[in-house]
This record gives structure tokens, sequence and C-alpha cells, in this order.
């Protein structure tokens, strides 16, 4: 599951069809097993009700979170590429030489950063982490030789910088996979599950069922891949 919700399109199938198959099982599986009387709509309509509000609620709240979620990952983004490009700028003080070294690390260095919010794989994550924690000691050492030989507020202001820089990536990629839970997508999908199972059951008419196989799966699927905002 961990996997399935980082990949919007396999996510869709999967769902477009599982709550068809819920919702056709219980138009011919159940509706045929156990038919409902019309004695017994007027009550299977309040729970089929409370059970479409609970799986609206799960939506919502999910959709809220999911919003918060990614203007907190677009704000710690935004200001890590500023701490970067502000230390491009910063390292120029501290001499040519010495400049030109640090401007390629933190060229390598943004092409990682990059290359790790692209990836999926969790393998090359961990090679990406292991080669970003890597340059983040050559970057260090590359502002801390000078701040000790000579420690003058130019010094102090390019160690601050890069102190900067590796900070907000901490804070960005803490945000990255600070996602929705799977135990609420898991919750989520289940509810939407046995909604389209009791809308199934619940329909009258051939081609009412037909309809109800594809509308309730496709919106019950559209509120829960805003959780990829």
């Amino acid at each position: 599951m961990t996997q399935l919700v980082h990949h919007p399109a396999y996510l869709f199938v999967m769902l477009i069809v599982l709550l068809s198959v819920a919702a056709a099982l219980g138009a011919i599986g159940l509706k045929r097993a156990i038919p409902l009387s019309d004695d017994a709509r007027d009550n299977y309509n309040v729970v089929q009700g409370a059970t479409f509000t609970l799986l609206a609620l799960l939506i919502g709240f999910t959709l809220s979170m999911a919003v918060s979620r990614y203007d907190q990952r677009k704000n710690f983004e935004e200001e890590e590429a500023n701490a970067i490009g502000t230390q491009y700028l910063r390292v120029e003080l501290l001499g040519e030489s010495r400049a030109t070294t640090i401007k390629a690390l933190l060229r390598d260095y943004v092409q990682l950063r990059i290359e790790y919010y692209k990836t999926r794989d969790p393998r090359e994550l961990e090679i990406i982490n292991a080669k970003t924690a890597e340059l983040q000691g050559q970057l260090w050492t590359g502002v801390r030789e000078p701040a000790i030989a000579q420690p003058t507020p130019i010094s102090a202001l390019t160690v601050s910088g890069m102190n900067d820089v590796i900070n907000t990536q901490g804070y960005t990629q803490a945000a990255w996979v600070n996602r929705i839970p799977v135990s609420a997508w898991t919750l989520m999908i289940s509810i939407a599950f046995f909604s389209n199972l009791m809308q199934g059951y619940g329909a009258r008419g051939a081609s009412g069922r037909r309809v109800l196989l594809f509308v309730l799966p496709v919106t019950s699927w559209l509120g829960a891949r805003e959780r990829r905002a």
C-alpha cells in the first residue's frame, strides 16, 4: 500500500476495479442471496446514508490533511532553494579557488536534491541520501576550514549560510515523507468498498445498476486522489 499510493495511475486502476467489483457484488451476488424487501428498505436507507456520510467525512478530512501537507512541503522547498542560492553567492567571499570548488559541490548537491524528489524506488532513495550526506560533509568542510584559519565575520557568514543549507534539507525531507498515513488510506478504501457494495445492493433496475457500477467508484477515487496534492 505504501508504494501504491505513490503511483496515482496504478491506484486509479486498482480503485476503479475494486469499487466496481464491490458495486457489482452488491447488485448481483448479495441482492440475489439476500433480497431486500420493501419493509426493510427504510432501515437500509438510514444505514446507507450513514455509511456515505462517514465516507464523505473521511475524504474531507483526508483532503484537508493533504492540502496542509502540500503547503508545508512547498514552503520548505522554497526555503531550501533560497538557502542554496544564497550560499552559492556567499562562497565568493572565500576567494576564487575555494569558491569554485564549493560552487561545483553545490551544483552536484542541487542535482541530487532534484533526483530525490523524482525518485520513488526505496533503494535509489537510500543511495541518494548517502550521496547527499557525503556532499554535505564536503560542503561543511569547505567553509569550516577557512573559518577556523581566519575567524572573521565573513567566514562566519558563509558558515551560517551552509548551516542553513543543511538544516533546510532536513526540514524539507521530513515534510516530504509526512504523507497521509497508510492506516487512513486503508480505512478510507474499506469504507468506500462497503459504500459501493451497499449502493449496488440497493439499486433498482438494470440500467441503474450499470450506471452505479462506475459513478460512485469514480467519485470515490476522485476524492481519494487529492491526497497526492
